[in-house]
């Protein structure tokens, strides 16, 4: 009896890369949800919430997790996970990621904000 060849296995680079950018974009995701729910946390716990520069904060802060929902929006397309079409072209990934960048750095500006507001905030006693 003869062997059959063994067939090649086909490894898409292409993918790999993609699987792994996803992989540091859902990282750099739950540091930025920790961080949005410590800050939120942090207004509650200390009174800071129902005082006018916290209840803006506390906006900044909602914001910033409405940003972070569409993010995993786009994680999810982009790792083809859930309804949402993924995208086809590399024009299209690129752009996802593009909104990417833009919304984790906008999260990142309302968090840092936020985070000098209660800074300057004493807790009420």
């Amino acid at each position: 009896m003869g062997r059959r060849p063994r067939q090649a296995q086909i490894f898409s680079l292409a993918e790999a890369r993609l699987t792994r950018r996803l992989e540091t974009y859902r990282d750099r995701l739950d540091r930025v949800i920790r961080s949005n729910k410590r800050a939120i946390g942090k207004l509650y716990t200390s009174g800071s919430l129902f005082t006018k520069v916290g209840a803006r904060a506390g906006r900044d802060l909602l914001t910033a997790h409405e940003h972070l929902l569409r993010v995993v929006t786009l994680l999810d397309r982009l790792g083809h996970e859930g309804d949402v079409p993924a995208p086809k072209s590399a024009k299209e990934v690129e752009a996802v990621f593009n909104e990417l960048d833009t919304l984790l750095e906008r999260t990142g500006q309302l968090t840092a904000q936020t985070a000098e507001l209660l800074g300057d905030l004493k807790p009420e006693s």
